[in-house]
Formats: structure tokens, C-alpha cells, sequence
């Protein structure tokens, strides 16, 4: 009886020490604040939370939803986020106006932001009209005059402005009519305009319908980079952070471009049902996975590297500065944005376990040829 007394305290004593510990470790985590859009940047830290790699690194990810980049950006006036992911444009106003500092590429969406007509479109009827773009669609006579929906200032846009002007015309020479994705999509689907321009994963509902692409931001040798973004000050007072940050969405790129299995399109479908409330797909799931370039951590450090001049990352940079500030632009942006706005020191804490090479600097660098 004694003995059994004895084991039982012992048993009781070993229990609660454990619980104990569990207890410890878990309010030893980390909360680290996220800001996100709904869009396929997030997955990447999401699949990652999923998978309780951020517990694994001592950190609690909040992965916290707004509406747009500049929503994210407004949100930096109360704190709300150390770490987010956001379109060029508003990555360049954040770090000309938030103090918000690029330290990665989240993916490359120029195959998602494309400009679509009908079948019937005369603008079909003409490919190549620019020999240095083939696979683009359209002329300056079956284009000037025609109606266009997109959205201002963003990806949408810069994808039709890129779209003329390897068709020799800018948005004067047509009429540009501004909505939201959804208003756009509706409205093209109603036959008001001649072509829409669309991002992901809008683009695939217009594919669904039988609209045709004439022109992507990959067509006509553009890229639409999406950017990982840090709070500067608390990226520099917690260097280590902001790599165990990196590294987690590190593991789901390598995820990524490992295959897209059925347990991949799988969670990418779920993630937009419960983090966005967004039904979609296996089928649009997997266009939508498939249609984005991600960089694993040997090729962010070539997209950042500078030892043969300006970053790709920079040069990337220029040309959405180009777009913003072009003439009758009604949102410049100061060219000195782009200085010192991106750095590859907190990738370079990863760096041991990457493998720098030529290889990854010629299959990082293809995209923006």
C-alpha cells in the first residue's frame, strides 16, 4: 500500500512537472504580428503555421487579414504588424513613407495580371504585331479607341499600360475606366468595355468564361513582384526574428517547388475557404499555384545581389517607378524610394544553408528578361 502511495505521488509529481514545462514553452513563444491580402503571398506563411513551424522556431505567427497594401500600410499607426506581404507599389510607398524595409520576394505574379477580351474581339485578330513580343495580342489600330476596366494604380494597370506600350500607345490613347476586381469582372461579363484587366485569381474566373488573354505582364517581359516587408526599427533591434520569419516561409517555397501534390492544392484550397473566405477550385487552385514564380533562399540572394551593379530587385523596382510616375500618372512616386529600400542581410543569416551559384542566378534572373 505504501508503495503504491509512494508511486502514485511520484507518478502525479512527474505529470505536473511536465505540464508545467508545456506551459513554460508555450507562453515562451514569440507573438509576431503579420499583416496579409488574400492573395497567394500568404500562403506561404500559413502553410507554415499549419504545420506548426513557427512553434517550432519559438514564434506565434499572427497572420491577420486587411483589405489592400495601403490598408496594411495605414495599419503600421497603431502597430499592428511587424512583417507583411505586398505589391511593389505599395512595398516602395511604405518605405518611402512607413519605414518599412523589403527583405525578400514573396512570388512573381506577372503571368496572373493579364489583359482579357472576348472571343469575338478583332483585337485577336493580330498577333506579333511588335516582333520583339510574339505571343502578344493586338495592334495600335485595333486597339486605339477601345474601352478598358481595370483597376488604377495597381498590378491590373500596369499590366494594360505595359500591354500599350509594346503596342506603341499609353493610356491616352484609350479609355480607361476604374473599378474594383469584382466591378470589373461583373461589368465585363455584362459587355461594357472591350477588355478587362485582371489579377489572380479573378483572371482564371474571366478564363472560365472563354475570355481570351492577349497580353500578360510576362508577355511583355515585365515582372510583379510581391514583397516580404519588415517594420525597419523592429527588424533591426530583432535580426533573429526576422530570419526565423524568413526561413518559415522558406520551407513552404521549398515546399512549392518541390511538386504540387493533391495534399499541396489540397491546403492551398483550404487556406482560401477559412483564412479568406473564398471558395475556389481544385482545378483554380492548382492554375493559381502553378501561374506563380516563388524563389527559394539560394535564389532571393541572386535577386538581391549587387556585386555586378544594381539588384535585380532594384531593377524590378525602376520599372513599376516608371509606370507610376508616367505622364498624367495621378500617383508619382519620389525615384529616391527605391534607394536603400531592400536589403538581403537577414537572408544572408539563412545563407549557410543555401548554395550560391551561377545556375541559381541564371534561373532567378530569367524572369526579367
Amino acid at each position: 500500500m505504501l508503495f503504491t502511495k509512494i508511486l502514485s505521488l511520484l507518478l502525479l509529481a512527474i505529470f505536473s512537472l511536465a505540464g508545467s514545462a508545456a506551459g513554460l514553452q508555450a507562453a515562451e513563444l514569440i507573438k509576431v504580428p503579420t499583416a496579409w491580402i488574400d492573395r497567394h503571398e500568404t500562403f506561404l506563411i500559413w502553410y507554415a503555421k499549419q504545420k506548426g513551424w513557427d512553434a517550432e522556431e519559438g514564434l506565434d505567427i499572427d497572420i491577420q487579414y486587411f483589405p489592400s497594401g495601403k490598408a496594411i500600410l495605414e495599419g503600421l499607426d497603431s502597430n499592428a504588424w511587424v512583417f507583411a506581404g505586398m505589391g511593389d507599389v505599395s512595398a516602395l510607398r511604405g518605405s518611402h513613407h512607413y519605414n518599412t524595409t523589403i527583405i525578400a520576394v514573396a512570388n512573381d505574379e506577372a503571368s496572373t495580371s493579364a489583359v482579357l477580351v472576348h472571343k469575338s474581339s478583332p483585337i485577336l485578330k493580330v498577333k506579333g504585331w511588335n516582333k520583339d513580343y510574339p505571343d502578344v495580342y493586338g495592334s495600335p489600330e485595333t486597339v486605339r479607341g477601345k474601352t478598358f476596366l481595370t483597376t488604377s494604380t495597381t498590378s491590373s494597370q500596369y499590366a494594360l499600360i505595359s500591354w500599350l506600350k509594346v503596342l506603341g500607345l499609353t493610356d491616352k490613347d484609350v479609355i480607361i475606366k476604374d473599378m474594383d476586381q469584382t466591378q470589373a469582372l461583373t461589368a465585363f461579363g455584362n459587355n461594357l468595355g472591350d477588355g478587362v484587366s485582371l489579377w489572380s485569381p479573378y483572371i482564371f474566373h474571366g478564363l472560365d468564361r472563354g475570355w481570351q488573354v492577349v497580353a500578360d505582364l510576362h508577355k511583355c517581359k515585365m515582372t510583379n513582384p510581391i514583397m516580404l516587408v519588415a517594420e525597419s526599427k523592429y527588424a533591426e533591434e530583432h535580426p533573429d526574428i526576422v530570419a526565423k520569419f524568413l526561413k518559415l516561409c522558406m520551407r513552404t517555397v521549398d515546399v512549392l517547388q518541390k511538386g504540387l501534390t493533391d495534399e499541396v492544392v489540397s491546403e492551398y484550397q483550404r487556406f482560401y475557404l477559412e483564412w479568406a473566405g473564398k471558395e475556389y477550385s481544385k482545378e483554380l487552385c492548382l492554375a493559381d499555384l502553378k501561374a506563380h514564380t516563388v524563389y527559394n533562399l539560394n535564389e532571393q540572394l541572386v535577386l538581391f545581389d549587387t556585386c555586378r551593379g544594381s539588384s535585380m530587385i532594384e531593377k524590378w523596382q525602376a520599372d513599376i517607378v516608371s509606370f507610376l510616375n508616367r505622364p498624367g500618372s495621378d500617383s508619382p512616386v519620389d525615384p529616391a524610394a527605391i534607394k536603400n529600400n531592400a536589403t538581403d542581410r537577414y537572408l544572408k543569416l539563412l545563407a549557410p544553408e543555401a548554395v550560391y551559384t551561377d545556375a541559381h542566378a541564371a534561373s532567378a534572373a530569367a524572369p526579367a528578361q
